[in-house]
């Protein structure tokens, strides 16, 4: 509450009261010069003195209102609250967040499609490994049928070897084109050729133009495979 101010009294007192004795002084002094004033100018003189010696009534202050505090104003205009949210940026948000689902989504499925096509990478490289260790034991297994096979057709063609070549060429006359083939390109050149001048020539014709198809053949192959193991 607003404390009220006074003027100060007293000093202002004090000199009134000096002025008024001053004024008397001044007035006994010029009626005893003159013989005495006249009685309305000493009553006048006292009354305006006694006048002076009363003391000045203060002047009553009204308190001023106190004035509302400013949060209190109704005329303020209110601040806007920085949490509160418009109705764009709650649509925005909406949207960021159907979008953020969307891509989770669709990362979800992505992450179901890699491990789906994992899990058939894994079965496909298994599988074919499996397939090359077949190959690989068929490839050995054909090896060792082409060893054994190759192992019964130099038996039979030492036995030929050791005959004469009348006796072979009887032979070989009657035998079939592929039988005579194969123990005819697995014997020594010298050996073949007294077995040949000794056959049938018509047989020993056929026999030598079936011979040289074979191996010229067989040497293709072989180029074949050789450039393709190279590339």
């Amino acid at each position: 509450m607003a404390r009220l101010r006074f003027p100060r009294l007293l000093p202002m007192t004090m000199t009134m009261i000096v002025v008024v004795i001053v004024a008397k002084a001044g007035i006994l002094l010029h009626a005893v010069l003159t013989d005495g004033p006249p009685a309305a100018t000493l009553l006048t003189a006292a009354h305006a003195a006694d006048h002076l010696q009363e003391s000045p009534k203060p002047v009553p202050v009204t308190p001023k209102p106190a004035q509302p505090p400013a949060a209190a104003n109704l005329n303020a205009v209110p601040k806007s609250d920085p949490d509160a949210v418009s109705d764009g940026e709650k649509a925005l948000l909406q949207r960021l967040r159907d979008r953020r689902r969307e891509l989770d989504a669709r990362a979800s499925a992505i992450d179901d499609r890699e491990a789906v096509l994992g899990a058939a990478q894994r079965k496909l490289d298994a599988r074919v490994n499996e397939l090359k260790s077949l190959q690989k034991k068929l490839e050995n297994l054909d090896t060792a049928q082409k060893q054994k096979e190759d192992a019964g057709w130099q038996s039979m063609v030492k036995l030929y070897e050791a005959m004469k070549p009348r006796e072979a060429a009887a032979i070989f006359n009657d035998l079939s084109m592929p039988v005579l083939l194969q123990v005819m390109d697995r014997m020594k050149d010298a050996k073949a050729a007294a077995v040949l001048a000794a056959m049938n020539p018509d047989k020993a014709r056929d026999v030598t133009s079936a011979l040289a198809q074979m191996r010229t053949g067989r040497d293709a192959e072989a180029a074949e495979g050789a450039k393709s193991v190279g590339g």
